[in-house]
């Protein structure tokens, strides 16, 4: 009896360290200085003005996930670590996608990130809202004519101060037709001739570029951090573009780390993950963690992270949070 019941102890053992559940671990991911570079290569690139020199930091935070299910002791040891949440694989990677496919749609999740943390920086800065190019297809009619960041400012002779007027406009202009394209580029003026090709679900005709409404600025932003993805970084890329082109130091030297989207109308969204990120900002020594307002219950249950963390709900609470830390105050926490 004693042998069978080593023999199913070895087996249990055995299966429980081979055998795959349904679940994964996320840990603390890396945290990445929106002031700084990867590789050399700057996170934010400024093209058509230098940049202001920094000192401090503005660190976007991420969740490291693993790949593959957990065997049965690496769950259970999981669900004992403080540093590492065990979730539902399906969570992470819904079962009606391919995980390529889940990549790809975090992915897209980041760029649009990146977009909103432009305008809302540059609206900030006060720059007008103008038509701008934000891509030209390979395929496109206007490649070599227009490029990503131009402001287009009239199409054959008719201003177009916003992309329903653009439309307005070439629904007015025949497919084939050349136009002339008056655009703002890097602060300079220019123009440029476009034959334009047909649309598809409605009369009139294209530029074959995709717009957005959104502030144009005299210099161009573009943002590079790769393999990161979904929306949660759009807070600390605003705070990155606003530090380096904006008329403020906003670190004061410090180590700020943090979290949340951002929208248009500048209130930070909550995200996931806000435990581990906590743990990070500790990790690279972070002098002020800034949560967004919807993850603050979670934040303050979590176990403690030696952190001092900032509420934030807007845009506006995370430059006050900022303000006080340069000025030695304590920031509203959660």
């Amino acid at each position: 009896m004693l042998s069978v019941g080593a023999v199913l102890l070895l087996l249990f053992g055995v299966l429980g360290t081979t055998v795959p559940v349904p679940y994964v671990a996320q840990v603390p991911g890396p945290t990445y200085n929106t002031l700084g570079d990867i590789e050399g290569e700057s996170i934010i690139a400024v093209q058509g003005r230098e940049r202001n020199e920094t000192e401090g930091n503005l660190n976007l935070t991420t969740v490291g996930v693993s790949r593959g299910g957990l065997s049965l002791v690496q769950a259970v040891r999981g669900w004992f670590d403080d540093e590492v949440a065990v979730v539902p694989e399906e969570s992470v990677y819904p079962p009606d996608r391919s995980e390529e496919e889940t990549r790809r749609v975090n992915r897209e999740a980041f760029l649009t990130s990146e977009q909103a943390a432009e305008s809302v920086a540059l609206g900030e800065l006060g720059y007008p809202e103008k038509v701008v190019v934000r891509d030209v297809p390979a395929e496109s009619p206007s490649v070599g004519r227009l490029e990503e960041g131009d402001a287009l400012e009239s199409v054959a002779g008719r201003p177009v101060p916003d992309a329903e007027v653009l439309g307005d406009v070439l629904t007015d202009i025949p497919a084939g037709t050349e136009v002339a394209v008056a655009y703002t580029r890097l602060g300079k003026p220019g123009t440029t001739t476009v034959t334009t090709r047909a649309a598809e679900e409605r009369e009139g005709s294209l530029l074959g570029v995709s717009v957005l409404d959104q502030p144009a600025a005299p210099f161009d932003v573009d943002i590079q951090v790769a393999d990161v993805g979904g929306p949660s970084a759009g807070l600390m890329l605003t705070l990155g573009i606003l530090d380096l082109v904006g008329d403020e130091d906003l670190t004061g030297g410090k180590v700020v780390a943090g979290t949340g989207t951002i929208t248009l109308d500048r209130t930070v969204g909550p995200i996931g993950g806000i435990a581990l990120k906590m743990v990070a900002a500790r990790d690279i020594g972070a002098d002020l963690f800034l949560v967004p307002a919807g993850n603050c219950a979670e934040a303050v249950a979590a176990p403690d992270a030696g952190v001092p963390m900032a509420r934030v709900a807007t845009l506006d609470d995370a430059l006050e949070a900022l303000s006080d830390l340069r000025a030695g105050r304590t920031p509203e926490s959660c």
